[in-house]
């Protein structure tokens, strides 16, 4: 993670979330993380389901110049554990872009507490430390919400680790994938 710069990416994720429409409308932080926090539901019903990418398949099947990369993403990456957990990255990305947020140079020291934290975690437990971060520690640290989401993203990042997901690769797909997409892909918001 250490030569990649989280604060180009979340350029990227907010500059794709306007040009589709998904800030045509004021929404509250509130609002922005539940749905930070459906992204995280959607990464349990995917691990519920045993749901995992085919990556070589999918690098296969985007070598040839006739495949269509949405149509070989939506077989072989789509609602996967993997793709649900970029998807989260994605949404705090755009939301740090959306308010202004710097994204912490998170250290390797950061990364292996967050990684060694889900050590005897079921994977739902896991998700549950992400989804409850910003009220626990605003109430037990006194965190402001950019030191929230950054824990939230830094969160996400162990949790791949810990499950061996190459988590900005998922990213780079599903940000290539969004972008081809329709404005708000069919969403009210």
């Amino acid at each position: 993670m250490e030569n990649v710069n989280l604060n180009e990416l979340r350029n990227r994720a907010y500059k794709t979330a306007c040009e589709h429409g998904f800030h045509d409308t004021e929404l509250s932080n509130e609002h922005l993380i539940c749905l930070v926090i459906s992204e995280l539901m959607e990464a349990v019903e995917a691990d519920r389901r045993g749901k995992q990418p085919n990556v070589m398949q999918f690098d296969r099947g985007i070598s040839y110049p006739m495949n269509d990369f949405k149509k070989v993403y939506d077989y072989c990456i789509k609602g996967t554990v993997a793709e649900e957990l970029a998807d989260v990255a994605i949404r705090l990305l755009d939301l740090a872009g959306l308010r202004g947020i710097t994204i912490e140079c998170f250290s390797e020291e950061d990364i292996y507490e967050s990684t060694e934290s889900c050590n005897g975690e079921t994977f739902t437990e896991s998700i549950y430390s992400i989804a409850t971060i910003p009220v626990r520690f605003e109430y037990e640290y006194d965190y402001t919400f950019d030191k929230q989401l950054n824990s939230m993203l830094l969160g996400v990042i162990g949790l791949s680790n810990y499950m061996g997901i190459d988590l900005l690769w998922h990213i780079e797909q599903k940000m290539r994938y969004n972008e081809l997409r329709e404005n708000k892909h069919g969403k009210r918001y």
